[in-house]
Order: structure tokens, then C-alpha cells, then sequence
């Protein structure tokens, strides 16, 4: 048994603290916003978003960040915008012993960081890990079989990181490419609401399994670039979390995008649907390419019609466009 507190008390950080009380962790949950703690304990519920999952009252809530001391493992659940400072506050009261698992998909917006950097940064003495792969919170919380990829600088955190969360309906595996992972986890949401612009503009699915195979290429250029493993994009990082996210309407970036083929503004499409990571990540991962030198033509047509006001349709036209070229390029292969 672990004392386990999470950070964030969103969709994911529910879900998952229902899964560690279920096999008999003593689980906290804390939130920024007392409204919310409030909300939750009158009603034993967040119907914004986990509707029809009861809470438990034995998840312990709280608004004191303070509860971080202690604690076996520490997992953030939070916003890549709000992550370090989240981190920075927490770190405070954080002792040595703790384990900082991270499960945020982003990268920091000005300067292009993972997640783990931020996390490494903000608790220079506690090892870290990451979670990520397909994992939507409202499966996750009814015990549907769920698979995702722990991933650590030290594969004795990873291991116990495995054994203490695993269980019958959340099965973790271990990947030792934390880059490669949080690369993927990130930005396969540029992907799902390229996707989702994609149904919004009722293109059909050849356009969309075109764009989706030729996205996770992109991102493997840029991951290969940046000195993670190729294979990674292959596993529940990548291609698992892209699916799951190109494909559901649980998926706020697939959404988002939806409304943005239908015609909808970028702002008005992301002010609708709420976090859209997304949005930001799209141009991270334009400014990332530029850095690298590493063409992107899907992401870069996204970012145009997020941020350039380049019509959806046009966007298609531009693609379909591109000078014809061979498929298995030798960078895609690392070579």
C-alpha cells in the first residue's frame, strides 16, 4: 500500500485516484479551486467532467498543497500552462523520498521544454517519471481495460512505478525513452484536431487515415531529430495515444477541431470545449520544427489555420498540392 497524492483534480486525476483506492492505496487529491474540492464533496461527483462517476469518500480532498509531504508517489494531473508552477509550489514541502510522476502532454510554451525537464527542474532532488499513452479518463474511471507506458531516467523508479499502479484493468508497461514518450503523448494532439477538422469538413476516411500516418511520420522526423528511439512512436505513446485521440469524442482536441472544419473559429472552437492542449501545442511543435530544421507540412498547414487564418478547405488544397515524393524516406528509418 502507498500514500499517493495527485495533483489536479481535473477528468484524468479523478479517474486515476479512483484506480489507486480500488487496489488499496491511500489516495489524496488536491485542487488550486476550493469550489471545486466543494463541489465534489457535496455531490460525490464532477459532472463537468466525469459525469456518472462517483467519487469515493474515501479519496481524501484537499486545497493544501502542503499534503505533499510524505507522500510515496507524487502525480501531477495538471495543465502543461500551470505545470511549473504547480511544481515550484509543491516542491516546498516535497521530501527527498517522494517519486514526481508526471502525466501532462505538452510542451512548455516560449521555451519549447518537455514536461519531465520542467518536473526535473522544479524537484532537483526526487527521481521522476512520466505516464502517457491512451488513456481516456472516462474509461479509465469505469475499470475498462486501459494500457498506457510508465517511462524514467531510472528503470528501478519505472519498476516500482509499474507495480504500484497496474492492476487488472490498468496495465502499465516500460519504456525507457522518456523523450520519445512525451514527444508523442504531446503532440499526437496537433494530430487529433488536425483530425477532427478533418470530420468537421466531412472529408471521409481515406483523408483522415492519410493524415494520421503521415502526422506520427512527422512526428518521428522530429523525434529522431531531437535524439529519441523511432520505435517509440510505434507503441502506446505514439500510435496508441494517436488512435485514441484521432478517433473518440472523448477527445477535447478532436472536438475542438471538429468545430473549426464546420467553420468556427480557432478562439471560439477552443473557448466551447475548454483545455484544448492541442492548440498551443500546434505552434510548439511549429517553432520546434523550425529549430530542428525539420519539415512538418501537416502541422505547419495546422498552425496556419490556427494562427494564420488560412480557410480548413485550403489547408486540404495546400496538402494535396505538395510535390510528389517517395514514402519511406531515409530519415523516417533513422538512417
Amino acid at each position: 500500500m502507498a500514500d499517493i497524492i495527485i495533483l489536479g483534480s481535473g477528468g484524468f486525476g479523478l479517474s486515476l485516484a479512483i484506480t489507486c483506492l480500488n487496489e488499496g492505496h491511500n489516495v489524496t487529491v488536491w485542487s488550486k479551486f476550493q469550489d471545486e474540492i466543494d463541489v465534489i464533496k457535496r455531490t460525490h461527483e464532477l459532472k463537468a467532467k466525469l459525469p456518472g462517476i462517483r467519487i469515493p469518500d474515501e479519496i481524501t480532498l484537499t486545497t493544501d498543497i502542503s499534503q505533499v509531504k510524505g507522500k510515496d508517489l507524487i502525480i501531477l494531473g495538471i495543465p502543461t500552462s500551470f505545470c511549473r508552477g504547480v511544481c515550484e509550489e509543491a516542491a516546498k514541502f516535497t521530501e527527498p523520498g517522494s517519486i514526481v510522476v508526471n502525466t501532462a502532454k505538452g510542451l512548455e510554451n516560449n521555451t519549447l521544454k518537455t514536461m519531465s525537464v520542467v518536473t526535473k527542474e522544479s524537484f532537483p532532488n526526487n527521481k521522476t517519471a512520466i505516464l502517457t499513452g491512451p488513456s481516456h479518463a472516462e474509461e479509465l474511471a469505469k475499470g475498462i481495460p486501459t494500457t498506457i507506458v510508465v517511462a524514467s531516467d531510472d528503470r528501478d523508479v519505472s519498476y516500482y512505478v509499474q507495480n504500484t499502479l497496474s492492476s487488472k484493468s490498468f496495465r502499465i508497461y516500460i519504456n525507457d525513452d522518456v523523450l520519445g514518450c512525451e514527444l508523442g503523448g504531446s503532440l499526437k494532439n496537433v494530430i487529433a484536431l488536425a483530425a477532427g477538422v478533418c470530420d468537421g469538413l466531412k472529408l471521409g476516411d481515406n483523408t483522415k487515415a492519410a493524415l494520421m500516418t503521415r502526422e506520427i511520420h512527422e512526428i518521428t522526423k522530429l523525434g529522431i531529430a531531437m535524439g529519441a528511439s523511432a520505435d517509440t512512436f510505434g507503441g502506446l505513446s505514439g500510435i496508441g495515444d494517436l488512435i485514441v485521440t484521432c478517433c473518440s469524442m472523448h477527445s477535447r482536441n478532436r472536438r475542438a477541431g471538429i468545430l473549426i472544419g464546420e467553420g468556427v473559429s480557432p478562439d471560439e472552437a477552443v473557448a466551447r470545449v475548454g483545455t484544448v492542449e492541442g492548440y498551443i501545442c500546434t505552434k510548439n511543435a511549429h517553432e520546434l520544427a523550425k529549430k530542428m530544421n525539420v519539415e512538418m507540412p501537416i502541422t505547419e498547414a495546422l498552425y496556419s489555420v490556427l494562427f494564420d487564418n488560412l480557410r480548413s478547405h485550403d489547408c486540404i488544397n495546400l496538402l494535396m498540392s505538395r510535390a510528389l515524393k517517395c514514402e519511406t524516406e531515409m530519415d523516417f528509418l533513422g538512417s
